[in-house]
């Protein structure tokens, strides 16, 4: 039974929904998901489930991210990106920023804060796409939501006419719109601001330099959900006797971890992944049971 999780690196101009697509074709089998999508106007890690690691995901999904981000400081666009019209308004000269006004600004967004995602994004608003209902013409008014902004790094700068671009090195918690970063950046610049280059780097404790073009992608380039799991959450290694109860659904008594809330249940034998397990109480209680192979 094919199953794991595979770490690709997404090329520019394609949806991470193609990104499936093309694995599900590499690997002859449809039951693969993604934890956390990325823009097709964005690259970098995206991190596939096969099999039973796409249940695994529901604990991938939430893990902090690393973004290299090139901010656009001149005007904002109406997508907060590239992609969007330049958005008309009494801007500020650019050319006359310090970097040192651009620190000023940027230590503002670290740590805890208060952001409104962009309006073309994929949130459901009364049960639409955020983004179909602004390329229809409606009004979009979406809620602000809390993200954590840990590292904001500025890097390079170029000048070009009326703009100039910003790289920036960023860890965020999982749900941050760096789209909404870069438009809220130059505002607060009093120049506006969009994002024009994405890549994403970092997903939890999984690095871009381990991934692979989904094209090339084969049954051996899977990891193993033990190995997964193990990065995520902590492990308890069970006896045999103990991973035959959990395999028939068992609860057993949480020796030596418990409190603890995903566990990583791992055959001591064999090393497989068996299940993930609550074991806040006396006992445990399955939240993810995985096949044999």
């Amino acid at each position: 039974m094919l199953q794991g999780v595979a770490l690709i690196d997404k090329p520019l101009g394609v949806s991470s929904h193609h990104v499936v697509a093309r694995a599900r074709k590499a690997l002859g089998t449809k039951k693969i998901g993604h934890a956390g999508t990325l823009d097709p106007a964005a690259t970098g890690l995206l991190v596939l489930g096969v099999g039973a690691g796409t249940r695994l995901l529901t604990y991938l999904v939430g893990l902090d991210k690393t973004y290299h981000a090139t901010m656009r400081l001149g005007y904002a666009t109406t997508t907060d990106d590239a992609e969007g019209e330049r958005l008309d308004g009494d801007y500020g000269d650019v050319s006359l920023l310090t970097p040192e006004a651009i620190e000023a600004t940027l230590v503002r967004f670290r740590g805890r804060i208060s952001q409104v995602p962009s309006t073309f994004s994929a949130i459901k608003v009364a049960g639409k796409r955020a983004y179909d209902l602004a390329r229809a013409g409606e009004d979009v008014e979406l809620a602000s939501r809390e993200v954590t902004i840990s590292r904001l790094v500025m890097g390079a700068h170029t000048p070009g006419a009326g703009y100039r671009d910003v790289e920036l090195e960023i860890d965020c918690s999982s749900g941050t719109y760096i789209r909404a970063l870069a438009r809220d950046i130059g505002a607060q610049l009093g120049v506006g601001g969009h994002l024009v280059a994405l890549r994403r780097s970092m997903v939890g404790p999984f690095s871009l330099d381990d991934a692979l073009d989904v094209e090339d992608l084969t049954e051996e380039d899977l990891q193993s959900l033990s190995s997964v799991a193990t990065q995520v959450m902590p492990r308890w290694g069970l006896t045999s006797e103990q991973t035959g109860e959990l395999r028939h659904g068992r609860a057993i008594a949480c020796e030596g971890v418990e409190g603890s809330s995903p566990v990583a249940a791992v055959d001591l034998d064999s090393g497989d992944l068996v299940a993930v397990v609550d074991s806040t109480g006396q006992r445990t209680r399955i939240l993810m049971g995985v096949p044999t192979s």
